[in-house]
């Protein structure tokens, strides 16, 4: 998608607490304005960087940032909390004073489980004090694991792709332990997570219309909207998860990348 972008790409290593983290760094045409450190989808348990290609590509074009593009480790090989640890981390060095883009806003962010990771490294930056995230994107995130899928209100007159079984098989993997599917770093959504988000990064939370996961996101920016930390809750109307991913029109696809986008530059000029 979008062929007429350029991928103007360099690799990395960054040192994370879980070892060395690989990531693809998308430049913009101009000098970094910022840096946009982004975590793929896949239930944390499949995908690869490069189905974010479209969006990195995207995001540097239209917003000037450095979008810094991480393999994360997966389950079940690397359970919770390695991988939000390692995104964390990855924003940790996006941050620090050596970067090309230094003293610049660094953004968070991810689709699917890549945004509930996203969500869990806002929180490890809000209780470390830093790094002084610019924004949190939350692209039609995971935010209840310790909801059984069966029991989420199904958005009338759909049947979502992401079916229960589905939800129980990535979630088992990732978390295995019901009950510590209630930490706030895997379900910050969850009805009885009564942590102070007060501080915490300002967020855009994206969702899908016939998402299976779209009501525990709208509840999630609820809770950031009473400490003032919402930006903004947009719903791609018609569609399903992953929409981007799964055949959307192009212009569809264009349409909630430039939102995105125009959120992303409006964080790192601020």
């Amino acid at each position: 998608m979008f062929p007429e972008i350029p991928r103007r790409t360099t690799g990395t290593t960054i040192p994370t607490r879980h070892g060395p983290l690989p990531a693809t760094l998308y430049h913009p045409p101009g000098r970094p304005g910022g840096a946009y450190v982004n975590a793929h989808g896949g239930g944390f348990v499949l995908g690869k960087p490069d189905m974010d290609d479209a969006l990195c590509r995207f995001l540097a074009e239209h917003t000037g940032v450095v979008v810094v593009n991480v393999d994360y480790v997966l389950a079940p090989g690397h359970r919770f909390p390695a991988p939000c640890e390692q995104l964390y981390d990855a924003a940790v060095w996006a941050a620090e004073p050596e970067r090309e883009w230094a003293g610049l806003g660094v953004c968070v962010g991810g689709q699917s489980a890549g945004g509930s990771l996203a969500a869990a490294a806002a929180r490890l930056a809000l209780r470390a004090g830093g790094p002084d995230l610019a924004l949190q994107v939350l692209h039609y995130p995971p935010l209840d694991l310790a909801t059984p899928a069966r029991d989420k209100p199904v958005p009338p007159g759909t049947r979502p792709m992401l079916r229960p079984w589905m939800s129980e098989v990535f979630d088992t993997a990732y978390v295995p332990d019901p009950a510590r599917r209630r930490d706030p770093l895997v379900s910050p959504a969850w009805g009885a997570d009564v942590e102070d988000l007060t501080g915490i990064a300002p967020a855009v939370v994206i969702t899908a219309e016939q998402d299976l996961l779209r009501a525990e996101a709208v509840t999630y920016a609820a809770r950031l909207a009473e400490v003032g930390a919402l930006v903004d809750h947009h719903d791609v109307p018609g569609v399903d998860h992953g929409y981007d991913q799964t055949g959307a029109s192009p212009g569809l696809v264009h349409a909630a990348y430039s939102y995105l986008a125009g959120k992303v530059s409006d964080a790192v000029s601020a």
